[in-house]
C-alpha cells in the first residue's frame, strides 16, 4: 500500500515535507516521475565554488525525492537515485575544491553508500585511497573538500589509507573487510582502486569459510540485544531480527563465496527460487519505504520505528482504522508478517551457505525412517515427494526435532519444501485423526515443546493447523502494556509454563515448578496458553470466544469432556486470578471465599495459577515484579487453604485474628521484644489493623512503635526490605490528620519509586498507620540501604513543613506515555459488608497521579484506608477504598462531586 495522503492528514507531515512539492518541482522531468538529471548536472557546473548554489541543487533534488515519494514511487528507485544524486554532488565538490588536479587518488563510495542505499539522511561514507608512495601532500586539499560536504548537511564519514592499510585494517577487523567489500569507485585511477579490491578479496582475507562464521556469530550477537525477536513494540528495522540487517547479511556471504552481491546471482546458482527472490525485494521495499518516511519524518539519520511516528506513517502510507484494527496496528501487523518472512529467507539461504562452504556435501545420510534423514546433523526429507504423498510428515518433522535434539535444525531445502507444501494443510488434514496424534504428541513432549511451537510459528504451519492463530500472527496491540504482537507473546506463555515443568529451571518460581510437575495432564495447560489470547482482534469478549475455540479443538482432538471443559474454562477465566489479586482486597477473608467458591477445587486452581504467572510474565517483562509474583502467590496460598478447609466452612474473622497475633507474637519474642512492650503497643491498634496486615508487618511496626517516643517525635518512619510483600515497605505513623497518603506518595514518587500498594489504617489514638509497598524502576525491591535512609529523610522533611501540603513532582511524563491519552473515569460503588466506598479510577499514568488523588481526595474529607494500584503500561487503573470523615460510605452527591473534582484535576496538563 502506497498511496497518497489523504486530505485532512497534512499533520502527518512536517512542514519542511508538506512543502516538497512546491520545493521540488523545478528539478523533476515532464512527467514528474523522475529527477532532470541533465539540468541537475547544469546546474552544478554552473555553482562553480559557491557552496549556496551547490547547497540549492541538492535540496531542490532531496525535496523531489521527497514528493515522488509522497506521491507513491517505489523506495527502491528513490534510494537509487538519491545514491545517483550524492555521486554527482560529491564529484563536483571534489572538482570545485582543488582535490581534482590529484590524479593518483581514489575517492571510493564504501558502506551503505557503496552498495548504492542512500535514505535521506543516511550517512555518507567515503575512502580517500592513496597509492603506496606519493609526494604529494593531500591533506589541504581533502580537508577543503570534507569541509564542503559538512556545509553541505552531509553525514560524511571517511577514511584515508593506502592499498597496504586497507589490507592490514580489514585482517584486523571484520566490520572494516565487509565495508571495503561493498566499495565503488566514485573518481581516480581504476588500476589502484582494482588492486585495493585485489588485496582485500578472500582467500588471502577472510576466506569464504571464516567470513561466514564470523558473520553469524556476529548476526547472533545482534539478534540477542533484540531479544532473539523482532516484535518488539518499537522495533529497530535495520537491526532487529528479519530486519535491513539480515538482508545485508545474505548478500555479504553470497559476495564472499561467489565474488556478487546481486540477487539474481542467488537464483542461478539454486539457492533462492523466482518467488522467494520476488520476496526478498518486496520485503526489502517494505523497509525500506518505512526508513525513507522515518528519514523524511525526523529530518535525522531514525531506524527505530518509536511510537511517535507509527501513527504518522500509518496514516501517509494511506492505512485507515478498521471496525477492530486501528490503521497503525494495520501497519504494524504487515511489518511484522514481513519480517517473519525475511527472518524465514535468511535462516534458509544461511543454512544453505553453510552446507555449501562449512559442511560436507557427500556426506552420507542418516536414515531416521522411510519419509526422514539427518544429513551433517540437518534433518531432511528423504525424497522431494515426502510431503505430497503424506502431508501429515509437516507435522511429524517437528516431532522428529524432539526426539533427535542432537539435530542441528531443518535442512534449508526441506524447509523450502514445506513452504510449497503448506497448501495441504487444509480441512481433512485438520480433521485427521493421525495428525490430532501427532500435535499432541508434540506438546507432550519432555523436550524441545518451545521451540518446536516457535519453529510451527515461524514455517507457517501452526497458523494453517490452527486457523484462528494465523489470524493473531503479527497483530499488535496498540498500547505500553503489552509488549509483544499477540502471536509472540502467546508463545512466551507457553515458554513460560515449560521452564516450570524442567527442573534445571526450578530456582526460578519454585512453587510454580512444585505444582507444575504435580499437574496430571500438562499438556491442558499448554493448550489453555495457546488459546488464552486467540480470540483478540475479533470484536466481543476475546476470554469467551477463545474458550469456544479451545473446547471445540480439544474436543476434535479426542480429550475428554472434562479435559476439553477444564481447557476452555481457563481460557474463559485466564484473567480472574490476576484481577482478584491486584483490584480485591485479598486481606479479607470474605474475598477469599467467594475466590475459592469460584475457583471450586484445587485442580483449577494450580492450573489457573501457573497460567497466570506465565501470561503475565510473557505480557511485558518491565511489568513483572517480586510484589506481582508474591501477590499472586498469596492469593494462591489463602485460596487453596481455603479449600482444604471445605468451602462450607471458611475461616471466620476470630480465627484469622488469633492466628495472625499469635504468629506476630512468636517473631517478636524471637526478635527479644518483650510480652509487656507489645502489649503496651497492640492496645493503641485495632481490629481492623490486625486482619489487614501479615505476622510478620504487624512484629516489625511493634518493634518499631516500642521504641518510638512521640514526645521528641512528630512522625515515625521506617523503611526495610520486606520478602512477604515482594518489595521494599514504608512505614508511616502519623497524626491522621496529616492525610499522609498525598504527602508520601508525591515523596516517593519524585524520588523514582513505583508504589504497587499502599494501606491506611485510622486508630483509636488519633493517629494512622500506612504501610507503602515500592519498588525501584526496574520492578525489583530495593536493596540499597542508602536508598531507605534517602526514603527516611525525605518524608521526614515532608512532614516537618507542617503545611501538610505535598511538593509538586518534577519528574517528567515519560515520551512512550505521551503517545496515549486516556480519559479519565471514576467509578464508585459501596462494600456494604465492610462499610465503606470502592472508588475505581482510570486515568493516564503519570508523575505525581497518586499524590493529585491524594489532595482531591484531603480537600473533599475522605479518608483512603486502602489502595491497590495497577499499572497496565499507559493507563494507571487504581482502586481505592474510601470513607468520609464520618467512616462511613459516602453518599450519590458526594460521589458526584469527588468525580468531578477528580476529572478536572487529572486532566490539567501535568
Amino acid at each position: 500500500m502506497t498511496t497518497t495522503p489523504a486530505a485532512g492528514e497534512a499533520d502527518a507531515l512536517p512542514p519542511q515535507l508538506a512543502a516538497a512539492a512546491s520545493l521540488g518541482a523545478g528539478f523533476l522531468a515532464g512527467n514528474g516521475s523522475a529527477l532532470d538529471w541533465a539540468r541537475i548536472g547544469a546546474m552544478l557546473a554552473a555553482a562553480g565554488d559557491r557552496v549556496a548554489g551547490i547547497r540549492e541543487v541538492l535540496q531542490g533534488a532531496q525535496a523531489a525525492l521527497a514528493s515522488r515519494f509522497l506521491a507513491g514511487e517505489s523506495a527502491t528507485a528513490l534510494v537509487a537515485d538519491r545514491t545517483r544524486l550524492i555521486d554527482q554532488v560529491i564529484r563536483a565538490a571534489w572538482a570545485q575544491t582543488g582535490a581534482q588536479p590529484l590524479p593518483d587518488i581514489v575517492l571510493a563510495a564504501v558502506g551503505g553508500y557503496g552498495r548504492g542505499e542512500l535514505h535521506p539522511c543516511s550517512d555518507v561514507d567515503l575512502l580517500v585511497l592513496l597509492p603506496d608512495h606519493s609526494a604529494t601532500d593531500v591533506r589541504p586539499p581533502v580537508a577543503r573538500f570534507l569541509a564542503l560536504l559538512w556545509d553541505l548537511g552531509l553525514e560524511v564519514g571517511h577514511g584515508t589509507r593506502t592499498v597496504a592499510d586497507c589490507r592490514a585494517e580489514s585482517i584486523r577487523d571484520l566490520s572494516t573487510a565487509t565495508t571495503l567489500m561493498e566499495a565503488r569507485r566514485l573518481l581516480g585511477p581504476e588500476e589502484l582502486f582494482a588492486r585495493m579490491v585485489a588485496a582485500c578479496a578472500p582467500p588471502q582475507v577472510w576466506p569464504a569459510d571464516r567470513f561466514f562464521a564470523a558473520k553469524l556469530k556476529e548476526q547472533q550477537a545482534r539478534h540477542a540485544r533484540y531479544d532473539d525477536t523482532a516484535y518488539n513494540l518499537e522495533p529497530d528495522i535495520k537491526g532487529s531480527p528479519g530486519g535491513l540487517r539480515d538482508i545485508n547479511m545474505i548478500l555479504w556471504v553470497a559476495c564472499r563465496h561467489f565474488g556478487t552481491g546481486d540477487p539474481e546471482a542467488l537464483v542461478s546458482r539454486h539457492f533462492l527460487t523466482p518467488g522467494q527472490l520476488a520476496l526478498l525485494r518486496q520485503g526489502r521495499e517494505f523497509l525500506w519505504r518505512l526508513r525513507f518516511a522515518l528519514h523524511l519524518l525526523t529530518g535525522r539519520k531514525e531506524d527505530r520505528l518509536l511510537f511517535d511516528h507509527q501513527a504518522r506513517i500509518a496514516r501517509l502510507f494511506g492505512y485507515q482504522d478498521a471496525t477492530y484494527m486501528l490503521a497503525v496496528e494495520q501497519l504494524m501487523q504487515r511489518y511484522y508478517r514481513t519480517v517473519m518472512e525475511l527472518s524465514r529467507l535468511n535462516e534458509m539461504l544461511l543454512q544453505l551457505f553453510q552446507e555449501a562452504i562449512l559442511l560436507d556435501p557427500d556426506a552420507a545420510p542418516e536414515p531416521l525412517n522411510g519419509r526422514f534423514q539427518l544429513k551433517n546433523g540437518f534433518l531432511q526429507v528423504a525424497h522431494p515427494q515426502v510431503f505430497e504423498r503424506q502431508p501429515s510428515a509437516m507435522l511429524e518433522l517437528f516431532l522428529l526435532l524432539q526426539q533427535n535434539p542432537q539435530a542441528r535444525g531443518v535442512s534449508a531445502t526441506t524447509v523450502d519444501l514445506l513452504q510449497r507444501s503448506l497448501h495441504l494443510i487444509d480441512d481433512g488434514f485438520r480433521q485427521d485423526p493421525r495428525n490430532h496424534r501427532l500435535f499432541l504428541q508434540i506438546l507432550r513432549a519432555s523436550e524441545g515443546v518451545t521451540h518446536g511451537l516457535r519453529r510451527m510459528n515461524l514455517y507457517g504451519v501452526l497458523g494453517r493447523y490452527i486457523p484462528a492463530f494465523g489470524r493473531i500472527v503479527g497483530r499488535m496491540q496498540y498500547d505500553l502494556f503489552h509488549a509483544y504482537t499477540v502471536d509472540a507473546h502467546t508463545l512466551f506463555v507457553v515458554s513460560n509454563l515449560r521452564r516450570f515443568a524442567l527442573a534445571r529451571h526450578d530456582h526460578e518460581f519454585p512453587r510454580c515448578s512444585e505444582i507444575m510437575r504435580g499437574l496430571p495432564t500438562p499438556e491442558l495447560i499448554y493448550l489453555a496458553g495457546l488459546f488464552h489470547d486467540i480470540a483478540k482482534g475479533r470484536g466481543g469478549d476475546h476470554s469467551e470466544l477463545g474458550a469456544v475455540d479451545a473446547e471445540a479443538f480439544c474436543l476434535e482432538h479426542g480429550m475428554s469432556r472434562y479435559e476439553s471443559r477444564l481447557v476452555a474454562w481457563l481460557v474463559r477465566h485466564h484473567l480472574k486470578l490476576s484481577m482478584t489479586a491486584q483490584r480485591r482486597d485479598i486481606t479479607d477473608p470474605e474475598i477469599i471465599s467467594e475466590f475459592a467458591a469460584f475457583v471450586g477445587d484445587e485442580t483449577h486452581l494450580d492450573y489457573l495459577y501457573l497460567l497466570t504467572v506465565a501470561d503475565v510474565r510473557a505480557t511485558n517483562p518491565k511489568l513483572w515484579n517480586s510484589w506481582k509474583a508474591q501477590l499472586f502467590e498469596e492469593l494462591y496460598l489463602a485460596t487453596r487453604h481455603a479449600l482444604r478447609r471445605g468451602l462450607e466452612t471458611p475461616i471466620d474473622k476470630e480465627e484469622l485474628l488469633a492466628g495472625r497475633q499469635a504468629a506476630a507474637r512468636s517473631l517478636l519474642a524471637a526478635a527479644g521484644v518483650g510480652q509487656a512492650d507489645t502489649d503496651r503497643v497492640w492496645a493503641g491498634l485495632t481490629e481492623d489493623y490486625f486482619l489487614r496486615c501479615r505476622p510478620e508487618t504487624i512484629a516489625w511496626h511493634t518493634r518499631e512503635l516500642a521504641s518510638f517516643d512521640a514526645a521528641d517525635q512528630a512522625v515515625l518512619v521506617a523503611v526495610h526490605e520486606a520478602s512477604a510483600s515482594g518489595g521494599t515497605e514504608v512505614f508511616i505513623y502519623a497524626v491522621e490528620e496529616r492525610h499522609t497518603f498525598a504527602l508520601a506518595t508525591a515523596v516517593l514518587d519524585e524520588l523514582g519509586f513505583t508504589i504497587a500498594d499502599a494501606r491506611i489504617i485510622p486508630l483509636d489514638n488519633g493517629h494512622s498507620i500506612s504501610t507503602y509497598v515500592v519498588l525501584e524502576q526496574t520492578g525489583e525491591r530495593s536493596t540499597d540501604l542508602r536508598r531507605h535512609a534517602q526514603i527516611r529523610r525525605q518524608l521526614e522533611r515532608a512532614f516537618a513543613r507542617g503545611d501538610g501540603r505535598p511538593a509538586r513532582v518534577t519528574r517528567r511524563i515519560p515520551r512512550q506515555v505521551r503517545m496515549f491519552p486516556t480519559p479519565t473515569l471514576v467509578h464508585f460503588s459501596t462494600d456494604g459488608r465492610n462499610q465503606r466506598t470502592i472508588m475505581e479510577l482510570v486515568a493516564g499514568d503519570r508523575p505525581g497521579l497518586l499524590s493529585e488523588v491524594g489532595k482531591v481526595l484531603r480537600s473533599h474529607d475522605v479518608l483512603i484506608h486502602a489502595a491497590k494500584i495497577v499499572t497496565l503500561g499507559e493507563r494507571a487503573e487504581d482502586i481505592f477504598f474510601i470513607t468520609g470523615h464520618n467512616g462511613l460510605p459516602l453518599g450519590p452527591a458526594s460521589c458526584d462531586r469527588l468525580q468531578q473534582a477528580l476529572v478536572t484535576a487529572l486532566q490539567r496538563p501535568a
